[in-house]
This record gives C-alpha cells, sequence and structure tokens, in this order.
C-alpha cells in the first residue's frame, strides 16, 4: 500500500502566536534573517511536491513570485500550486489550480497523489481551518524574536486541544528558531 502524502504547514510566527497583523501586514520591523534561516526555508520549499494556499495568499504570491529571481522563486513557480478558493475566477499562475470542494475531501484527494509532501502556506483562515479539521502532519514555525501582543493566531477556535510532538529545534543568530512538530496519533 502506498503511503500517503503529508501535510506539512511553513510559517512564521511571532514569539507569542500570530501569523501576522490583525490587517494581514507581515511586515514586523524586523532586521532580514539570517542566511542559514533562509538556506533552511529553501531546502525545504524543495523537498515538497504541491504547494497549497487560500485565495489570498495564492493572489499575493502570483504578483510576486513569477517575476522574482531570489532563492525562494525557483522552487515557488516550478511546484505546482492549489488554490483553494470559491470565489476565484482563473488560476493564472504556471501550474496552478483552483480546488472548490470540500477542504478535507480536497486534500485527501491530493494526499494520495504520487509526489512529495504537500506544503500548506496561508493564509491564517486558511491555516486555521486546515488545524481544527486535523489537516496538517507537521508544523515547521518559523520563530521570529518578536512579540505581537495581537493579530492574526496561527491557531484559533480549535475543538479540542491539538497535541504535537516536537521533532527538531534550532536557534540562529538572528534570535529566530525554528521548531518542527508533528501531530500526535490521538489528534
Amino acid at each position: 500500500m502506498k503511503a500517503m502524502r503529508r501535510v506539512v504547514l511553513q510559517m512564521g510566527v511571532s514569539l507569542d502566536g500570530f501569523v501576522a497583523r490583525h490587517d494581514g501586514d507581515g511586515d514586523w520591523g524586523l532586521a532580514a534573517e539570517h542566511q542559514d534561516v533562509t538556506a533552511w526555508k529553501v531546502a525545504s520549499l524543495r523537498r515538497v511536491g504541491t504547494h497549497i494556499m487560500g485565495r489570498v495568499t495564492y493572489e499575493q504570491m502570483a504578483a510576486h513570485w513569477p517575476s522574482a529571481t531570489d532563492g525562494y522563486a525557483a522552487p515557488m513557480n516550478d511546484i505546482p500550486k492549489v488554490v483553494f478558493s470559491s470565489t476565484l475566477v482563473r488560476a493564472e499562475w504556471t501550474g496552478s489550480r483552483i480546488a472548490r470542494g470540500d477542504l478535507a475531501q480536497e486534500i485527501t484527494s491530493l494526499k494520495r497523489e504520487s509526489g512529495g509532501d504537500i506544503m500548506a502556506h496561508g493564509g491564517a483562515t486558511f491555516v486555521q481551518a486546515l488545524s481544527r479539521l486535523r489537516l496538517i502532519d507537521e508544523y515547521r514555525l518559523v520563530i521570529r524574536p518578536v512579540a505581537l501582543s495581537s493579530g492574526l493566531p496561527l491557531f484559533k477556535d480549535l475543538p479540542d486541544p491539538l497535541p504535537l510532538q516536537l521533532l527538531d529545534a534550532t536557534t540562529y543568530p538572528d534570535g529566530t528558531a525554528i521548531h518542527v512538530y508533528q501531530r500526535t496519533r490521538s489528534a
């Protein structure tokens, strides 16, 4: 029996658990991330087989990545993308398609396809829905050294506690910590 692909969330988060300010702004007034953080994130991106995201994040990324030239550009542009939306008319970013069905059913179908892991990007509402439905298998949290005190939380409206097991924790010279967790079997 073929193993199903995993859904992996890789997302920046503040020390107090927010992924953005209330208006969605991700500029937290920090210096650029350390080159080793960037290298870790790019290497992680290169191992995935599919990117998934909500409409707002898709539109932001589709406006940026096709003309970008940094280290993130190739894995973002070359790897297939699935945008979850009931309102998006067309997905014009190369390698993109729209999923309009039930979120859990669509994710299960994606997990059955061949290829590398499925990487979830956001936005906050999309990621919260994935977490509520227990659809994320691994959380790769890039914890930035800043407290926001309010904003869009990583987790919201979980029906029950979400037990996670720490797999790896690494710190970097800029104060960033990357924690990798997997959902426990009971979750």
